[in-house]
């Protein structure tokens, strides 16, 4: 490497480590001074997905209310529901046991660390109980003083697989339509969530984080096969960017998207719902209206080898003109 080069990525690592400073995240700071060129190139550096299964995927719409008991018995209906209809994989909707609300999130969270936490209790005895691989939607998380918007995954066996908090806030502001900050109270996670299940290599977001597509590009090259991400988008974006968020996530990676809203409710904040799975050419494989209700969906992960070899995307991207690095490999 030349001197001029080598200062360039000096230069670049330490613009990076001030971006993270100025975000909060000092913890990664001693990541940010190693030289770029010693990241995972994501471009490049590709991981090969575990082998290829057939699995029946659940999307389970609920509807949420005020009342935390009853949401948690909503849940555990529609869990039981999906497995009894031969699911492999339940998925549920961001914040099913809270009204979405900045006011709700405190009053609702539950501190998975501290034992006090009577919805992940639910999650991991259904799933032990269905023997299913269940991505428990989000629910709000209590931890060392700060609050998480927080998605669990639980193996076949209730063992808690991952955790993911959600990494992009929604803070938005469209004049004349929806002004909502997450930021008011929750706190962003600091990492990617990829979790090797029963069924598949999962990677995992909440709602806003479907934005961003080097996440998704970054799940992709840690060789996942499924990105789920449950969501609540509103009545402004939901019509116009939902659908074509998760197609384009799905096209992107040539992978498989599944997304999880709950239903639309009459009061307070609207969720868009039509909860969809996608398959790896961008079609959709199933979604509903606004309304209650389970999604259920067939996806072959096969397919995944079979979409690469005929649009070889991966072997033709020019890492000399451009490189995704990943940060945390």
């Amino acid at each position: 490497m030349s001197s001029r080069a080598a200062a360039l990525v000096g230069a670049g690592a330490a613009a990076l480590a001030a971006s993270l400073v100025a975000r909060g995240s000092r913890s990664r700071i001693a990541r940010c001074l190693r030289p770029l060129s010693s990241y995972a190139n994501a471009t490049t550096d590709v991981l090969e997905p575990p082998p290829a299964q057939k699995i029946k995927v659940a999307l389970c719409q609920l509807s949420v209310g005020a009342d935390k008991q009853a949401n948690l018995a909503t849940a555990r209906s529609a869990i039981d529901e999906a497995a009894g209809a031969g699911a492999h994989l339940v998925v549920l909707p961001e914040m099913w046991n809270c009204p979405y609300s900045n006011d709700s999130f405190p009053v609702y969270a539950e501190d998975l660390e501290g034992g006090d936490a009577p919805s992940a209790a639910m999650l991991a005895a259904a799933a032990a109980e269905h023997r299913v691989v269940l991505v428990g939607g989000s629910i709000p998380e209590r931890s060392h003083g700060r609050l998480y918007n927080t998605c669990l995954v639980y193996g076949r066996d209730g063992r808690l697989l991952g955790k993911h908090r959600k990494v992009h806030l929604f803070d938005i502001d469209i004049a004349g339509k929806i002004t909502f900050k997450e930021s008011l109270t929750l706190s962003p996670g600091e990492g990617l969530t990829v979790v090797d299940t029963e069924v598949g290599r999962l990677g995992i977001g909440i709602c806003y984080d479907i934005r961003f597509p080097e996440l998704a590009m970054l799940y992709a090259a840690r060789g996942c096969q499924l990105l789920v991400y449950p969501g609540a988008f509103n009545m402004t974006t939901g019509p116009v960017h939902w659908e074509l968020l998760q197609r384009s996530r799905a096209v992107d990676g040539q992978l498989f998207v599944a997304t999880c809203s709950p239903a639309r409710g009459a009061e307070g904040y609207l969720a868009w719902g039509h909860s969809t799975a996608v398959g790896p050419f961008a079609e959709i494989l199933g979604t509903t209206d606004e309304k209650p209700g389970i999604v259920y969906a067939d996806m072959d992960f096969g397919q995944l080898a079979e979409r690469r070899a005929g649009m070889p995307l991966r072997q033709q991207k020019r890492s000399d003109l451009y490189s995704l690095l990943d940060l945390t490999r």
